[in-house]
């Protein structure tokens, strides 16, 4: 089975609090990538994102004091046009998520480790990459590939810089423009 990780396409990081002309941007590939693999049967898994109304108080708001994906607020849904019903969704507090490769090789019954993963989302410089290093430490011998026009950044440069990362540690990097 192949798995599609789709990072953090919440309001909040697309056109709220945190949002770029550049995730605006995506939005229309992601979805088209999700109906590529939702039609050949493959699985599509979302994070999210996830703070409290303290998110000042923690580590990263202090470092980041821009409150954003706040539980049951509309910048932490998944955008809209980008959901899709039936998906599995893992909430993560902070970048990455150490549940991903659990929850992976338990999709659809699976024990052990899927076919390929492909990940696309936001921020690539941020999320993507963080949860990216989880997969390839979870599964060292599954293809994993990022789909750069699928992906933002907080800027273009950290974006790039952030691809280039991702191929030094083995991970596929398609579409860089």
């Amino acid at each position: 089975m192949r798995v599609l990780v789709v990072v953090d396409m919440q309001n909040d990081f697309i056109d709220g609090a945190l949002g770029t002309k550049e995730a605006e941007a995506i939005v229309g590939n992601v979805r088209e990538k999700i109906g590529q693999y939702l039609e050949n049967g493959d699985a599509v898994l979302y994070t999210r994102d996830t703070h409290t109304e303290q998110y000042l108080e923690t580590q990263e708001g202090r470092n980041l004091p821009v409150k954003h994906c706040v539980r049951g607020t509309r910048g932490w849904e998944i955008r809209e046009d980008v959901y899709r019903e039936n998906c599995v969704v893992v909430d993560k507090p902070s970048f990455g998520s150490t549940e991903l490769p659990g929850v992976i090789a338990g999709l659809s019954g699976q024990k052990g480790s899927p076919e390929s993963i492909e990940m696309v989302g936001l921020c690539t410089d941020i999320c993507v990459i963080s949860n990216a290093m989880i997969l390839k430490a979870g599964f060292p011998e599954v293809p994993i590939t990022v789909d750069a026009s699928c992906c933002a950044g907080v800027t273009p440069e950290s974006h790039r810089n952030a691809l280039y990362a991702m191929q030094i540690c083995q991970i596929r990097v398609t579409n860089i423009s």
